[in-house]
């Protein structure tokens, strides 16, 4: 790879600008901030199109994807299973193909898009004074950059939807304002609490239900809400059209909602593109029932692939390998760490318990791309923890992957002779990627509180 020194360059660049920005507290203007941005990507976009090497998925399952569309083929079957995932982003490949664009650029010219117009999301989903510092360090971001534009993995597709969400259920307004005890699901939940089971059950039948059924009566202001509720739930659908792992990311769309009803519209429109781009198959392709059966049940059928990542890595000598128990156990292992982290941030923000979510996710996870390492990105980055443990996470992170992707792939015999300890030695990342986790905002500063009287906010925004 003839690129890797210009492009490490770059990359540690991004880093420096992004900690001086920290350090002296910039707060560039959304025109330079996007400019940054561009500049990066445009610059890794093309170091990495020109070079003899590219990703295997990218050129043996992307590729195969965009052209199975533009033969009127289910993409997953037309892949062989390469593309696991709906067709939304292969129409698009397949779009790009048939203008004639070399594949080398169109297939990053999607994620590299996608991860600009992700900049200033960030900045929203930040908030407040730090807005532009934070969407300027995701343009500096060397992980971003990495698997934007030279990797051309997916990720950032999902990602713009996901944080689109978030920013859209969220609303306009101050990203810490009160509102959590006004909404009578949180109402039942302390009584509960503070009253224990036996009082718990009398104080449902005295009054509880009442007040969880006014949950569903219409208010005032309630349309301007549905609306929101409605257009976030669309995009969060468009996220897991992408990729299925924003699945990870609803909790916390729906708790940034202040209603019941709010949220039951949110998580139904969750479904309307998923849905969407199913049935439409026979109009856009030539696919028959029984195929796009064939597709949904190998995009279901997650492969046992351990060995990249932390302690399955461990486990095997770092070795890219199949493993159906060790797979199992992580599984197992990911469901009770994320209820645990549930039950620990359930009053938090819901982008702080976004964010112990997927940290949590990396941690125990038994199979893990370089790629994945994104999903965190920009709630970290957008809301870094205060024990100052976000940085030594991002960067570490990106020195781990951004070694697999720069110096390992200057050969395949370099690539064979160190993946092994590549692999393994992440598991030094994993104590990192808990300390970063929220732990000092498990409670949020704006739970409990009341909105002053007179107040029209009728919602909880980040509680």
């Amino acid at each position: 790879m003839d690129y890797a020194i210009p492009t490490g360059t770059i990359l540690v660049t991004g880093v420096v600008l992004a900690l001086v920005a920290q350090w002296r507290g910039w707060r560039p203007s959304l025109p330079v901030v996007l400019a940054v941005g561009v500049v990066f990507r445009i610059l890794i976009m093309a170091f990495a199109a020109k070079s003899e090497w590219q990703p295997v998925d990218f050129v043996n399952s992307f590729k195969p994807a965009g052209e199975a569309v533009m033969n009127g083929e289910d993409p997953v079957l037309g892949s062989k299973g390469g593309w696991h995932f709906l067709p939304m982003i292969p129409y698009v490949y397949g779009l790009l193909l048939w203008l004639g664009i070399p594949w080398e650029w169109s297939g990053r010219l999607v994620t590299a898009v996608a991860d600009i117009i992700l900049i200033p999301l960030v900045g929203k989903l930040a908030g407040g004074a730090t807005a532009n510092l934070r969407a300027f360090q995701y343009a500096c971001n060397p992980l971003a950059i990495l698997i934007a534009s030279l990797h051309g993995q997916v990720e950032p597709v999902a990602l713009v939807f996901g944080v689109a969400a978030f920013v859209v259920a969220r609303g306009p307004g101050d990203p810490d304002r009160p509102g959590l005890r006004n909404d009578p699901v949180a109402l039942v939940r302390e009584k509960a609490s503070a009253l224990g089971l036996g009082g718990a059950v009398r104080h449902l039948a005295a009054g509880a239900l009442p007040a969880l059924a006014r949950a569903f009566t219409p208010r005032e202001g309630d349309r301007e809400t549905m609306r929101r509720a409605l257009f976030a739930g669309l995009l969060m659908g468009l996220a897991l059209c992408a990729k299925s792992w924003p699945i990870w990311l609803i909790p916390g769309m729906l708790l940034l909602l202040p209603t019941v009803r709010a949220r039951v519209v949110a998580f139904v429109a969750t479904g309307i593109a998923p849905v969407f781009f199913i049935v439409t198959e026979p109009l856009f392709l030539n696919a028959s029932l029984g195929e796009i059966t064939q597709a949904l049940s190998t995009i279901g059928d997650i492969r046992p692939i351990v060995g990249e990542w932390g302690y399955s890595a461990i486990l095997v000598g770092g070795d890219w390998t199949l493993d159906s128990g060790i797979a199992q156990f992580g599984t197992r292992l990911i469901y009770v760490t994320l209820l645990v982290v549930a039950f620990l941030w359930r009053r938090a923000d819901p982008v702080d318990l976004t964010t112990a979510v997927l940290l949590a996710f990396m941690v125990v996870t038994p199979r893990l791309g370089a790629q994945y390492l994104l999903w965190f990105m920009p709630f970290l980055v957008a809301r870094p923890t205060p024990a100052r443990f976000a940085w030594p996470a991002i960067i570490g992170v990106c020195l781990w992957a951004g070694y697999g992707y720069l110096p390992m792939t200057q050969s395949w015999e370099i690539w064979a002779a160190q993946h092994s300890g590549w692999a393994q030695a992440s598991v030094a990342l994993l104590p990192i990627l808990a300390y970063a986790m929220p732990w000092d905002r498990r409670v949020s500063a704006a739970y409990g509180r009341r909105p002053e009287e007179g107040s029209r906010v009728p919602v909880p925004a980040s509680v």
